[in-house]
């Protein structure tokens, strides 16, 4: 299970997929590393030299944003459109859907939960409320 930037990718995948273990590494990004790099796209992770790990790494290091970075970048992205108070900040702060969901049904995810407001109509569950 070789390790690259921190994350232990899975030594018995092909290298493209094993990369895509690492926050930041999709499918393109993972080939065009592996291209660059030059190595055979059906060599399994395990079977990777030092010296390729090496390449690898640097290769993330420099060129792309990756694992606690990219976190960071998309952290500070979310906190300035709060502290602008724009649209898409709001619904970050209020916990809702932000790109343009319906959220009169569904956006349970989001919202969590179903909280139930107003009349409970069975008697214990009313007996329960009034005693909280």
């Amino acid at each position: 299970m070789p390790r690259i930037i921190g994350v232990d990718i899975p030594g018995n995948k092909r290298i493209e997929f094993a990369l895509r273990y690492i926050y930041g590494v999709g499918p393109v990004k993972a080939s065009e590393i592996v291209e660059k790099v030059k190595i055979p796209r059906e060599l399994k992770a395990k079977d990777l030299t030092s010296d390729q790990i090496a390449q690898i790494t640097n290769i993330l290091q420099n060129d792309i944003i990756v694992e606690g970075d990219l976190r960071r970048v998309i952290a500070a992205d979310i906190r300035r459109l709060q502290q602008i108070n724009c649209y898409r900040g709001t619904r970050h702060r209020r916990g809702l859907p932000v790109r343009g969901q319906r959220t009169k049904t569904n956006a349970r995810t989001r919202k969590g939960k179903k909280i139930t407001i107003g009349a409970i109509r069975d008697k214990t569950q009313r007996r329960l409320a009034a005693k909280a």
